[in-house]
Formats: structure tokens, sequence, C-alpha cells
């Protein structure tokens, strides 16, 4: 019996410090060419070397009429390459043949969602499309499309976008965040583009619709990310946009091996808070909520970082501070970035943040932060009471992430030992020069180790990465992950590392408002939502959140791994909606599906 025959899906109903060198072999071999771009010659190959791997990855497309290989076997450890065999045939693009400014740079996001309901994970993938503000070059060959991958069970995907109309034909599109914003108990899916942002509604039938205009969320700018929260607790999900540059494609000042102007060139953006109403649209509550600065921003993302059980605003940026936004009790939010410890690198850098991600990486309880970034990337330790301190260095993360450019990372138990690991992908920030992505295992004691080169022949490659996001798509209780390159194929990686015992949980709050607008439990997603769970001796937390890393969004089953313990002891949920619910004695290597009690 296969691993996933075991792992049936229950529902249950309430119960009552130096760090040490980089090993040489990942030390990226692009490095030592960059700090020779003064040499004429050496200048000349790389830009020779650029224009090859342009034309290479510009051609690394699928062949429909191929067999599809069969699914390889499973190993004892490690990720493996399963993309083709599974059917993601995705080809990231960035509109035309020309790589030649910063919004064809930020490249393109995944979401794991179950669009279907069907228990099974989907995958949503968006990408570029010939833009006339933005493209230079000729159109990209063949049909660039966002696109929807429909689970099949069998560690397979069909291609379902045409059937569900989630193509955003003409989009630029860039960052996607997944949530049932209208509490119908069907996920739907918030686009970010360069021009209007696209809400696509669940009609609960395998389709979307283009609710965008009657809801009223069609920021026009330039969007990179989005987060969906429920800030004020009144059991509807709220919508805050992360918008980039004021892009202006006839600047044309900048350093000849950058290729491009850089972020410093064009003006920050104001970014945009969305308040639900209830009714399928939403108030812009901006500057009545406090949210008022203008960043260049990469991914937003909300948890409760304090403890008031009210979630807050990360906002990374680039060339710029980072933003942390309190939230005051529902009513309002102040800007705490710098006195908090987290608005720039422990360098003391405003270099370029990429994506960020939240995590209990030492068991204290307190939800910490993961920056990438093209320097530094940041380890905030959360010290309580809103402040925070960048261990990285400490950690053994500074260091070993310096040497490389960092796009999508996020928290994960990659080995289910029962303590939060990183996952960082990398590529070069202005050149398509790829680079290998890494592991940070959680060794114990605030520290972390690269584990990457152990792990599968994919961390030994170099991948024009941009956003990436986990999820267990086979339920076999091990993270998988999706890897959307620059202008080159995705890459679908099975985790084949999980003998040590798990549990997820996926959380169905109570539904919102009732049609006489009084308060019916939480928001139908649970966002907001707090679980501890006890097994093992060990007491993890998380939090159910909407967007994760870089302009991108992870499971939205909550996953916990448990070592050797077979059961757990207690699991606790408290609900936005302020009730407790506690389960007990639940056996291990399950799926729950726990519905949020009446009263």
């Amino acid at each position: 019996m296969s691993r996933s025959d075991q792992n049936q899906s229950s529902v249950l109903t309430p119960a009552g410090d130096s760090p040490s060198p980089p090993p040489p072999s990942r030390i990226r071999s692009s490095r030592a060419l960059q700090a020779a771009l003064l040499g004429g010659s050496v200048l000349i190959l790389l830009l020779a070397a650029a224009a090859i791997y342009h034309r290479s990855a510009a051609r690394r497309e699928f062949s429909p009429q191929a067999a599809r290989p069969a699914l390889p076997p499973e190993r004892e450890q490690g990720f493996v390459d399963v993309t083709r065999a599974a059917g993601v045939e995705f080809l990231h693009s960035f509109g035309d043949g020309r790589f030649s400014n910063l919004v064809e740079a930020v490249g393109g996001g995944a979401a794991w969602l179950d669009f279907d309901q069907d228990g099974l994970l989907d995958l949503y993938l968006a990408t570029g499309k010939y833009c006339p503000a933005v493209s230079k070059g000729e159109p990209a060959r063949g049909n660039p499309l966002n696109r929807l991958f429909r689970n099949r069970g069998d560690g397979t995907f069909e291609e379902a976008t045409e059937r569900a109309g989630a193509g955003c034909a003409g989009s630029y599109s860039m960052g996607v965040a997944a949530c049932d914003y209208d509490n119908d108990g069907y996920p739907d899916l918030y686009v970010c583009n360069f021009g209007p942002n696209i809400l696509l509604r669940n009609r609960r039938d395998g389709t979307f619709e283009d609710a965008t205009a009657r809801a009223g969320v069609g920021d026009p700018r330039c969007s990179a990310a989005a987060a969906w929260l429920d800030y004020d607790r009144d059991g509807l999900n709220d919508l805050y946009v992360a918008n980039y540059i004021r892009f202006d494609p006839n600047y044309n000042l900048y350093y000849a091996p950058d290729g491009f102007p850089g972020p410093l060139a064009y003006a920050a953006e104001p970014d945009r808070l969305y308040r639900n109403r209830g009714d399928g649209t939403f108030e812009d509550v901006t500057g009545k909520m406090g949210i008022t600065g203008a960043g260049r921003a990469m991914s937003a993302s909300a948890a409760d970082l304090n403890g008031d059980d009210f979630d807050d605003l990360y906002v990374s940026n680039d060339a710029m501070e980072n933003f942390l936004y309190l939230n005051e009790g529902g009513a309002r939010f102040r800007e705490q970035a710098l006195t908090s410890g987290v608005a720039y690198n422990s360098a003391g850098d405003s270099t370029s943040h990429m994506g960020a991600d939240f995590g209990d990486y030492d068991g204290d309880g307190r939800l910490d932060i993961f920056v990438s970034d093209s320097s530094i990337s940041s380890l905030f330790h959360n010290d309580g009471g809103g402040r925070f301190t960048d261990v990285s260095v400490a950690a053994g993360v500074g260091r070993q992430s310096a040497q490389f450019v960092g796009w999508g990372a996020f928290f994960f138990d990659f080995d289910n030992d029962g303590d939060l690991d990183i996952f960082k992908v990398n590529a070069d920030l202005s050149r398509l020069f790829g680079q290998e992505p890494q592991i940070f295992e959680n060794s114990g004691g605030g520290r972390f180790r690269d584990a990457s080169e152990g792990l599968g022949e994919f961390f030994q490659k170099e991948w024009m990465a941009r956003g990436a996001a986990c999820g267990d798509y086979d339920n076999d209780g091990d993270l998988d992950a999706i890897l959307v390159n620059l202008n080159s194929p995705a890459v679908l990686l099975r985790n084949d590392g999980g003998r040590n015992s798990w549990i997820e949980i996926l959380l169905r709050g109570g539904r919102g408002r009732t049609p006489g607008g009084g308060l019916k439990g939480s928001n139908r997603d649970g966002l907001g939502a707090k679980v501890s769970v006890t097994a093992g001796g060990r007491v993890q937390v998380a939090e159910r959140r909407s967007s994760a890393g870089y302009l991108s969004q992870n499971d939205p089953r909550l996953h916990f791994g448990l070592g050797q313990a077979e059961s757990v002891e207690k699991i606790e949920i408290r609900w936005p909606s302020g009730k407790t619910q506690v389960l007990a004695a639940v056996p291990a290597r399950k799926i729950l599906v726990v519905e949020e009690p009446d009263d």
C-alpha cells in the first residue's frame, strides 16, 4: 500500500557564534566573473554568455505531443524533479524576446490551492505577456498565459486554464494570492499585474469569473504582490496590494553592465488596503487605516507579530527600508519597522529585499521573519512585544546567503523532524544568469546549516529562479515545492525525504457575517487562526496565512513535522472570532479538516 493510500483526510468536530565558511562547491561560479566586470574582455564574454543563455532558456519549451515519462520512483531522501512526468508544462515569459527592464526582472509567482475542493492541491502560475508599455522586443512565441493545473490525484496534473477561464490574457502578471473572499467555501484568485489587477471569483463549478470591476480592487499601478488578511476580525477577508515602481519606459540612463536602469531610477508607489464590505465589494481604506508610505514593494505578508491577536503587515521593499505596519486593534495601522528592528538587514543596508515569510524556527512560540535579499538575507528573531533582532550571521544563514541573490524563500519542515528549515532560490538581478538554490536545515539551538548538496541534483544546477512555494500536492505528508523560473520552464520538486511522522490541518471558519449583519464565526479560510500542536514533548505553533515568500502562496493546510511521534497529544486552535477549540489524542499521519465550532 502506498503512503498516499494510508493518509486519508479526516473531518473532526470540536472536542471540548562565528559562521563557518561556505563549502567551496557552493560558491557560485559567476561571482568571480562579476568581480571582473571592469575588464573589457571579460565584459564582452559575459554579454555573449548572457545572449547564449537567453536564447537557450527561451527555447526550452515543452512538446505536448511528446510521451510523458513515468514518474520516477521514490528515494530515501531529497527532492526529485518530476516536472515533465507530472504534466506541469509551463514556460514563463517576460512577454518579448529581449530582457530589457526592471518590470521584466520581477518574474512570476505560484499559488497552491484546491480550486475544485476535491481534497487535492491544484497549481496556479503567473507569467508576463507582451505589453507595449513594458516590452521592447518582438512578442514571445506561442500564447503566454497564466496557467491553472488541476491535480488528478495520481501524481500528475492536467491543464485546466482555458476551461476555467483563468489565463488572464493581455495582463502582464507577477504575483498571485488565493483566498475565499466571499466565504462560499471555494478559493478565489487575486492576480497582480503591471496595470490593472484582476480578481477571479470561483464559480464553484470549475470556472472563474472576472469580478474586478464589481469588487473595486483593480489597482492600476505596477503591483508585484498581495496579501489577504482579516485585519478587523469581522469574519471577512480584506486585501493588501503591494505596489512596486512608477515605471517610465522612456528613461534610459544606467550603468552599461547592469543592462537596464535599476530600482533607484524610478519613484516608489503607494500600496493599497481594501476592506471587504461583505457584499462582493471592497472599500479603499488605505489612508484612513494609516497606510501612508510609498515603497518599491516586492512582497507583502500578514500575521500577528506582536501577540495582540490582530494581524500585522510586513512589506519588503527594493532598494529602501522595509515596512512593518502594526495593527492597533483593527482600528488603524502604525508603521514601526525601524524601531522594531526589521527595516534593514544586519549590515544596515537597504539593498534588494525580496520575499518574506514567517515561522517559529526556535520553538519559543513567537513568529520570526526571514527575508531574502540580493546581499545578506535577514533572519529576524522575534524578541516579543513587537521587537526583533537580526540573527542571520549568528544563525549561520548570513554568510551562506550573501554569495547569492535571493528571491523566493519560505520556512518549512522538509524532513518532518519538528523544526522549521528554510528554502531559498537564487538568480542574478539583471542578467539571465542562474544560481543554485539552497536549503538551510535547522540544526537546533538557533542555528542552520546549508544542507543543499545532499538533497538531490536540483540543488547542484543553476536556475533563473523567482517565485517559489511549498505544498503537499501528493498528500503523502511531506512538503513538495514549485519554482517559477524567469523566461524558463517551471520546476516541480517532489519531496522524497519524509519518513518521519506528520500532521496537516485544514481550517474551516464559520463563514463570516449572517445576512442580517451579525457576526457568525471566523472567515471561511480561517486566516489569522493560531494553531499549537503538542506531540513528542514538543509544542509547535503556526498561524493560518495567505501569501508567503516572493509573489507566491504556500499550501493552505498547516503542516507540522512530528519526528517519531505517532500521535498528537493536543491541538489547540484560537480562531479569529475569539473561540478556542481543543482536540485531544489525534492520530498522526493524517490530513485533518477542522470546522470552527458554532458556540
